[in-house]
C-alpha cells in the first residue's frame, strides 16, 4: 500500500516498486490518479543510501509475463455471479468478457482480465468492499481492447464495470481506462510520450485509435470524470471526441455513470445517451440550435432593428 496515499478511502493497493536486478537502485510509482507519489532511490558507493533524481522513475524494462493458470484465476463463484445479476450484467457477457476470480484464503476477488491479441497483459481485481489493485510489473492497456480494433467509433468509459453495462446495451465498440480518474485537469502541457506515465496506457494502445473517426467520452459525470475526459481529449484529439451528458437522477443530481443508468433506466435508454452523444467543445465553434431563439426571433421579425433586405419574392417559386 502507497505509504503517502494509504490507499484512500477505498485502500487500492496501487504502489508500483521494483529493484534493480543487483540492489544498486528502487524506484516507485503509486498508480492511484490522485496521488502519483513517485521518487528513485540510488545506493550510494560508500554504502550510505542517497535519494537523487527524485520524481523520475525509470522505466521497467522487463514486463513480466502472466497467465490464468500463473495467477490462478477461477471461473466465478455463484456469489460473484448474482453480485454481476444485480447490477444487471449478464452471464453472456461476462463470459464473453472473461471475467474470472481470485481467492486469497476465504476472501474472494473478482479478476478483470486485459487482453490484447489473445495474450493475457494484465489483471486487475477488485473484491465487494469495493477495493481495487492490480498485478505488479504489468503493460498497462485498456480494459477491453480486443473490441475496438479497427473501429470507426470508439466509446471510452471510466471502469470496467461501465464497459460491460456498453455491450449490455450493444456496444462491444467500448473500452475502460484501467486507473481511474485525475481529480483535476493539468494545468502543464502534456508530456511527451515517453514522459506521459499517467497515462501510458493511451500510449501502449495508440495504434487501436488510427482508424477511429469519433471517439464518445462516457466518463463519470462527477469533476474528476469531467477532468479525465478533457485530459483524454488533450492526447486523442479534440476534433474528433464527442461526448455524453448522464441524464437527472433527481432535483439535485444526475446520474453517474453508464452501470447506473442500465441498472435504473435500462439498456434502451443507454443506448438512446450514447446516440445522441455530442460533439466535445471546441473553442471558437458552436452548435447550430445554440442560435435557434435568436434565428426565431429574426424568422418572426421580433428583433426591429434587423429586419434584412428585401428578396423581392413574396413566396417560394413566386416573383413580384
Amino acid at each position: 500500500m502507497c505509504p503517502s496515499c494509504n490507499g484512500g478511502k477505498s485502500g487500492e493497493l496501487s504502489l508500483s516498486l521494483f529493484i534493480n536486478l543487483h540492489g544498486y537502485s528502487a524506484s516507485w510509482l503509486c498508480f492511484r490518479a490522485k496521488c502519483g507519489w513517485k521518487g528513485y532511490k540510488k545506493a550510494a558507493a560508500d554504502g550510505k543510501p542517497s535519494i537523487e533524481n527524485l520524481g523520475r522513475v525509470n522505466k521497467v524494462k522487463f514486463k513480466r509475463q502472466i497467465t490464468v493458470e500463473s495467477l490462478q484465476l477461477e471461473p466465478l463463484c455463484n456469489q460473484l455471479a448474482a453480485y454481476f445479476a444485480e447490477r444487471m450484467i449478464s452471464s453472456e457477457t461476462l463470459k464473453r468478457n472473461a471475467i474470472m476470480q481470485k481467492r486469497s484464503g476465504n476472501k474472494i476477488a473478482i479478476a478483470f482480465t486485459y487482453w490484447r491479441k489473445g495474450e493475457l497483459v494484465n489483471c486487475k481485481y477488485r473484491d465487494l468492499a469495493k477495493r481495487f489493485w492490480q498485478e505488479k510489473n504489468t503493460e498497462k492497456i485498456l480494459y477491453g481492447l480486443g473490441d475496438i480494433a479497427d473501429a470507426s467509433d470508439i466509446i471510452i468509459v471510466e471502469g470496467e464495470m461501465d464497459k460491460l453495462a456498453m455491450e449490455e446495451a450493444g456496444f462491444r465498440n467500448c473500452v475502460s481506462v484501467p486507473a481511474g480518474a485525475p481529480p483535476s485537469v493539468s494545468k502543464k502541457e502534456v508530456p511527451a510520450e515517453e514522459q506521459d506515465t499517467k497515462y501510458r496506457y493511451l500510449w501502449n494502445c495508440k495504434e487501436y485509435f488510427k482508424k477511429a473517426s469519433r471517439i464518445i467520452l462516457a466518463t463519470d459525470g462527477d469533476l474528476p470524470g469531467q477532468a479525465l475526459a478533457e485530459e483524454l481529449v488533450r492526447r486523442l484529439g479534440r476534433e474528433r471526441c464527442w461526448r455524453v451528458k448522464w441524464p437527472k437522477k433527481n432535483d439535485v443530481g444526475h446520474f453517474k455513470d453508464a452501470n447506473e443508468v442500465l441498472m435504473y433506466l435500462g439498456p434502451s435508454v443507454l443506448k438512446d445517451i450514447i446516440d445522441n452523444a455530442e460533439l466535445y467543445p471546441i473553442r471558437g465553434l458552436f452548435n447550430f440550435c445554440s442560435f435557434f431563439d435568436e434565428i426565431d426571433q429574426y424568422y418572426h421579425q421580433n428583433v426591429v432593428y434587423e429586419f434584412g433586405g428585401d428578396t423581392t419574392y413574396q413566396s417560394s417559386g413566386e416573383k413580384r
